[in-house]
């Protein structure tokens, strides 16, 4: 009985002094030892005290990009961060997800690995979690103006009821990494941006403009009359596409990107839907390497979303990889153009004594 009403009071007294000690935990970052030294091996907090009533309606966040992109974003309110116990140390990111949370007054708390597992339904979290307010798509009406002749190389992708969160979070990442302009997504029948969708794209989520409407077609043709041009997906032409249907369809390797383009990617079991794909002016098309059997004929959605944007965003003009790109597809067993000889790579910005004579015109 005395053991009970021991345990009993402990519990109570962590509701109390849980912000103190969390703030205790959390200034380590500040001072000269390393993040989460001493200071993280004192504390074993497996009681987590309930979110205060006011902090309701968040959702947990998980994973380490996710969460230090979130921070680093500032889109979203943080009411606490859990850090996976037993560790001597942070290091690397983990130690500046401390830092950041230091400098923005975020609690901070320390659960053992079983009780983040149950928090997260053993998702993959890498040791982080935040709570955190939901961050939602905004309204395509706050796009702005974009004119076609700003950028004739704009591209944003538009994505019809994608509805598997994985799928959702991979198209995003590909997206982000591939240099997509903005995301616009059906505000029906679509995955909400949620923990799962931005595990899944390593945080690109919380850094991407995201944006929604509930007319898709309306959207669509109202930027065909502004001079973009829209242009579906499909899988090899086949039944869904209509046979009296006049848009062309041509493979994504043959594509000339030379005006802003909306890149129209359908739901993962039906494709596009009708009306969409009549507001469509060109339909792309993946061929595939080999005759499929029925079951086989297309793509992963987030998977063709990659082979796709690759082939557009390639061809953009003054992109990072631009100036690799002529060395990287040479042929190995050709003497290299930008080496003093076999295997050894010229430093960029020296030239050899007779590109340099040619360069001055001796």
């Amino acid at each position: 009985m005395a053991m009970a009403l021991l345990w009993a009071v402990g519990v109570s007294s962590w509701g109390c002094s849980g912000r103190h000690l969390a703030r205790h935990f959390s200034r380590a970052a500040g001072r000269e030892e390393r993040p989460g030294g001493e200071e993280l091996r004192r504390l074993l907090l497996d009681d987590l005290a309930p979110t205060p009533s006011s902090e309701r309606g968040l959702e947990l966040l998980f994973g380490l990009s996710p969460c230090l992109l979130a921070l680093r974003a500032a889109r979203r309110r943080v009411a606490r961060l859990l850090l996976q116990a037993g560790r001597s140390g942070l290091q690397g990111e983990r130690a500046e997800l401390l830092r950041v949370a230091e400098a923005r007054d975020i609690p901070v708390l320390r659960l053992r690995r079983q009780k983040l597992d149950a928090l997260c339904r053993f998702q993959v979290h890498q040791g982080v979690c935040m709570e955190v307010s939901p961050l939602k798509p905004r309204p395509w009406t706050e796009v702005g103006e974009a004119r076609p002749g700003d950028d004739p190389q704009q591209l944003w992708l538009v994505l019809e009821r994608l509805q598997d969160p994985r799928n959702l979070g991979s198209v995003l990442r590909s997206a982000h990494f591939l240099g997509v302009d903005k995301v616009i997504t059906t505000g029906r029948n679509s995955c909400p941006l949620t923990p799962v969708v931005s595990k899944a794209s390593a945080g690109a989520m919380e850094v991407m403009d995201v944006f929604s409407t509930d007319d898709l077609a309306g959207f669509l043709q109202a930027k065909s009359r502004q001079g973009w041009l829209v242009a579906g997906t499909v899988s090899c032409p086949g039944p869904e596409i209509s046979p009296s249907s006049d848009i062309p369809i041509t493979s994504c390797l043959e594509f000339l990107w030379d005006r802003p383009t909306l890149l129209v990617l359908g739901n993962e079991g039906s494709g596009l839907s009708l009306a969409v794909q009549a507001s469509c002016q060109l339909l792309l098309t993946i061929l595939p390497g080999r005759q499929l059997p029925l079951g086989l004929e297309s793509l992963n959605v987030s998977v063709a979303a990659g082979i796709l944007l690759h082939s557009i965003c390639s061809q953009r003009k003054g992109s990072p990889g631009e100036g690799k790109r002529e060395h990287l597809l040479q042929d190995p067993r050709e003497p290299s153009t930008t080496s003093e000889g076999p295997g050894l790579a010229q430093h960029p910005g020296l030239s050899s004594g007779s590109e340099q004579e040619r360069q001055n015109g001796s």
